[in-house]
C-alpha cells in the first residue's frame, strides 16, 4: 500500500481550531496547518488519545493534499508510529492514526496562547 489513504475528513472541533489558526497567523490553507500540527504530535513520544474522532465537519483532504511535495517524508512518519504503537499498517489504522495525531497537534497549537502570528507559530515549534 503506497500513501493510497481515503480522503481526510476532520472533526467540527478541529475545523474550529482551524479557522482559529488560520486567522491568528494569516496561513490560507487547511493541510499546511494541518501538517504542522501532525508533526508536533508525531514528536510528542506519549500516544494520542484512541478514541473515535467524529468527520463531522467539511473540511476534508486528498491524502496528496495534505502531504504535499514531501509525501514519502509524512508517510515515512505515519508507518513508523504505527508500528512504535504497534499497529498493523492497515488503510484504517493509519488513516485513524493520522486523524488522531493532526487532531492533537492542532489543538496543541491552539492552546498556545502566544501565537499572534506565523512567526511565533514557527519560533515556538522549533526544537
Amino acid at each position: 500500500m503506497v500513501q493510497d489513504l481515503d480522503r481526510i475528513r476532520l472533526s467540527q472541533q478541529t475545523k474550529d481550531q482551524l479557522s482559529r489558526l488560520k486567522k491568528i497567523t494569516g496561513m490560507e490553507q487547511w493541510n499546511m496547518i494541518c501538517r504542522w500540527g501532525f508533526c508536533i504530535s508525531i514528536a510528542d513520544s506519549n500516544n494520542p488519545p484512541d478514541s473515535k474522532i467524529p468527520s463531522d465537519s467539511n473540511i476534508e483532504m486528498e491524502w496528496e493534499t495534505f502531504s504535499g511535495d514531501h509525501s514519502s517524508v509524512y508517510w515515512g512518519l505515519l508507518l513508523q508510529r504505527a508500528n512504535q504503537e504497534g499497529l498493523e499498517p492497515t488503510k484504517v489504522n493509519l488513516l485513524n492514526l493520522l486523524r488522531r495525531h493532526i487532531t492533537r497537534g492542532i489543538a496543541h497549537l491552539t492552546a498556545r496562547r502566544e501565537i499572534s502570528n506565523i512567526g511565533v507559530l514557527f519560533q515556538s515549534t522549533v526544537m
